[in-house]
């Protein structure tokens, strides 16, 4: 039997319009890839049409996407298919780059650098430096305490100091 769509129309539109951006940034994050980050996007968006969570308001909501975005990300990554296929970088294939500028590194550094973080540490660290969230609804979207989320803050940091160190 065939699931039934609970959401309508104008819910899910305004769910993408208020969050759309954040679910995929924190998918391009987590997966490197703009293919695989909008793939996410539109599977989050689905389950919420199928979904009949009563949501408490906007932060709830916010909440519950950002860590179904999460959990996509890493049943994306245990994929057989994302295990069997390569990169545009592992192929040799040379992405455009920007202007420089003043910063003691490149974006494509600083974004290098964070991809080289574990999973549990670059979710972190988008929510509150890209997100701009606090403790609290990140600990929310990831499922784990307020003293865990400064833990892998400060881990995270302390390893991007030194993936970035010759740089700066």
């Amino acid at each position: 039997m065939p699931q039934r769509v609970v959401r309508d129309d104008a819910f899910l539109r305004a769910a993408m319009r208020g969050h759309g951006a954040s679910v995929l940034r924190l998918a391009l994050s987590q997966t490197g890839s703009r293919a695989d980050a909008e793939d996410v996007y539109q599977d989050v968006f689905v389950a919420l049409a199928y979904c009949d969570t009563s949501f408490a308001g906007t932060e709830h909501l916010r909440a519950w996407l950002l860590r179904t975005t999460l959990n996509r990300c890493r049943d994306l990554a245990r994929s057989w298919w994302r295990r069997h296929t390569q990169s545009f970088d592992a192929l040799g294939i040379e992405v455009a780059q920007g202007e420089p500028d003043e910063a003691p590194w490149t974006d494509n550094q600083l974004w290098d650098a964070v991809q080289r973080l574990p999973e549990r540490y670059r979710a972190v660290v988008h929510l509150r430096y890209v997100e701009q969230l606090p403790a609290d609804a990140i600990a929310a979207a990831c499922g784990i305490s307020e003293s865990a989320v400064r833990t892998r803050l400060s881990r995270a940091m302390r390893k991007l100091r030194v993936y970035l160190g010759g740089m700066s």
